[in-house]
């Protein structure tokens, strides 16, 4: 990042990644400006940069576009995280969902662009790859989803409707927008309350709880630590060749959910047993998974030379204790 100071926007940024990448972004000189309703994200992660100078946060609405377009007039970049996470409340709360990504999102462009097309990052996810059964994979496979009366699925057509819009915007009016396909990333902060498996995993490792696999545990994934992620999604906005772009950003160290449970278990030395429950039982009738999510990163590291630097163990290793200091998860 150049060191000309910017000012920059993060919607969303009192959540998990949110709140990391304001830290890093304080760190290397801009100052940063916050909104978030805090329905997910939360005011203890964003706690120590309260007072660090050039930090404002909202408590509010990306819907609020008196507020957004106050807050785009005077930035030089957004980071646009804001939306609802999370497979429980996907599933929970069909209507949040689609409202808060379509129209969030449509409102953050809109103003990106009406204010002198401002640098926008957009935060979308693998889910929008579906259940492809074709992995790893590349950033122009096609998707593969289940049918509409699956909820499951409404978060990854949301994305997608998000994606449409960026492209759109810097296809015809020029808007410069990154696209950012984020797969599982976890680290300190990350709450397990909305179905996020690994800090679930390591609470109840250290509990003594059983370490709940939902289904039979063959489904495999990858995971990437938080601060990684970040300084890519960074990278990203730095890079111009990267405007009107997507990527993936991820690991490409695959694990199944079974052996993710086994490795928590023998790091965090817990007794807790490992049992697995049905998808039912977990999220209702009707929910479908996908058996491997796996990301081919090739286009981010002929791009930007992005490679994950953090192993799957360490990252186990800071979230427990993370958990053991703070008591959350």
């Amino acid at each position: 990042m150049s060191n000309a100071i910017k000012n920059i926007l993060v919607t969303g940024g009192a959540g998990f990644i949110g709140s990391h990448l304001c830290g890093t972004l304080l760190d290397r000189g801009c100052r940063v400006t916050v909104i978030d309703d805090l329905s997910t994200g939360r005011m203890e992660n964003i706690a120590p940069l309260l007072n660090r100078a050039g930090f404002l946060f909202f408590k509010n609405s990306i819907m609020n576009k008196g507020l957004m377009d106050h807050l785009v007039s005077e930035t030089d970049e957004i980071y646009h995280l804001a939306a609802v996470v999370g497979v429980k409340n996907i599933v929970e709360d069909p209507v949040r969902t689609l409202h808060t990504i379509i129209v969030g999102t449509d409102t953050v462009l809109e103003l990106a662009h009406a204010h002198g097309n401002k640098k926008v990052f957009i935060a979308s996810t693998s889910e929008v790859y579906g259940k492809s059964p074709d992995c790893p994979y590349s950033e122009e496979d096609d998707r593969v989803l289940g049918s509409t009366t699956r909820s499951r699925w409404s978060y990854s057509s949301a994305k997608a409707v998000d994606e449409y819009m960026a492209l759109a915007y810097f296809n015809k009016e020029n808007l410069p927008v990154v696209i950012g396909r984020l797969f599982n990333t976890v680290g300190p902060r990350q709450t397990g309350q909305y179905g996020m498996v690994l800090p679930r995993f390591v609470r109840q490792a250290l509990t003594g709880s059983p370490i709940t696999v939902y289904g039979d545990g063959g489904q495999s994934r990858t995971f990437s630590y938080v601060v990684d992620v970040v300084g890519a999604i960074i990278e990203l906005m730095d890079y111009p060749p990267a405007m009107g772009e997507i990527f993936n950003i991820g690991s490409e160290e695959e694990i199944t959910i079974m052996e993710l449970a086994e490795r928590v278990k023998t790091i965090t030395g817990s007794s807790s047993d490992i049992i697995t429950i049905t998808y039912e039982e977990a999220y209702g009738e009707g929910f479908e998974d996908m058996q491997r999510r796996v990301p081919n990163i090739s286009k981010i590291r002929d791009a930007i030379g992005f490679e994950p630097k953090t192993a799957l163990d360490d990252i186990i290793r800071a979230v427990a204790e993370w958990i053991e200091k703070t008591g959350r998860a």
